[in-house]
């Protein structure tokens, strides 16, 4: 096994305190336990797992570089190791939230609770609820939004999955576009990526020109810079208004 993490080391190396980095002989001794009493067939899945637990068990990881290597792989030739070798980091995401029907204060707090339940997610920063008109022509109840920002170890596609997860847990139906819903999660901002495919956009289509995304966004990422126009949060909503 070899293991090259990624943490910042500028506060530990000022102040001399061990307390302030990550022990590399607690992890050593870590890693040897944990293969002690975890056994996987593939080799993928023996550094998939290995790398998600050292991310969530020490809190000043921010990435890490795994390679497992497996000698004399009955492969049939004459190779030494075979080997798999990952790259892994905590990623920063930004999530808007929105409701119109029924409790919705309860309806946030729930999308809100159930990020915070998942392992794979560390809500950082919520905004104060904001009621707002509906957007999209569709006649139909106020809304009440919100935005947050968490750290994850899922990938785009697989945080997605998550917040429609919830969303049914919370009984969404998706009947008309832009109608009422009990709770929505839509991914604004991930990291400064910029994806397009069908059934996921980041940055989120438009979202520079709605105020009910802009204004909450704005309490909590002022500073962020939306990846395709190149200008801050702020900025945007200021222009918006």
């Amino acid at each position: 096994v070899s293991l090259v993490l990624y943490t910042s080391t500028r506060k530990a190396g000022r102040a001399d305190d061990l307390e302030l980095s990550i022990d590399y002989g607690e992890v050593s001794h870590f890693v040897t336990e944990y293969f002690q009493s975890h056994t996987y067939r593939l080799l993928e899945a023996a550094a998939e797992n290995l790398a998600r637990e050292l991310l969530l068990r020490y809190s000043l990881l921010e990435g890490l570089t795994l390679e497992i290597q497996k000698p004399w792989a009955p492969v049939g030739l004459p190779l030494k190791t075979v080997s798999v070798k990952i790259t892994r980091f905590w990623h920063t995401a930004y999530l808007g939230l929105g409701s119109n029907l029924g409790d919705k204060k309860a309806y946030l707090e729930q999308g809100i609770q159930a990020l915070r339940e998942d392992r794979d997610c560390r809500v950082l920063q919520v905004s104060s609820f904001l009621e707002t008109e509906p957007y999209g022509g569709v006649e139909q109840d106020r809304f009440l939004n919100a935005c947050l920002s968490l750290k994850t170890l899922l990938r785009p596609e697989e945080l997605l999955e998550l917040l429609h997860k919830i969303e049914h847990q919370a009984h969404r139906e998706r009947l008309i576009h832009w109608g009422p819903r009990t709770l929505d999660l839509d991914i604004l901002l991930y990291d400064d990526w910029v994806i397009q495919q069908q059934d996921l956009q980041i940055p989120h289509p438009d979202m520079q020109n709605r105020d009910f995304v802009l204004k909450p966004l704005c309490e909590i990422a002022p500073a962020k810079i939306h990846p395709l126009i190149g200008k801050s949060i702020w900025k945007l909503k200021e222009e918006l208004t």
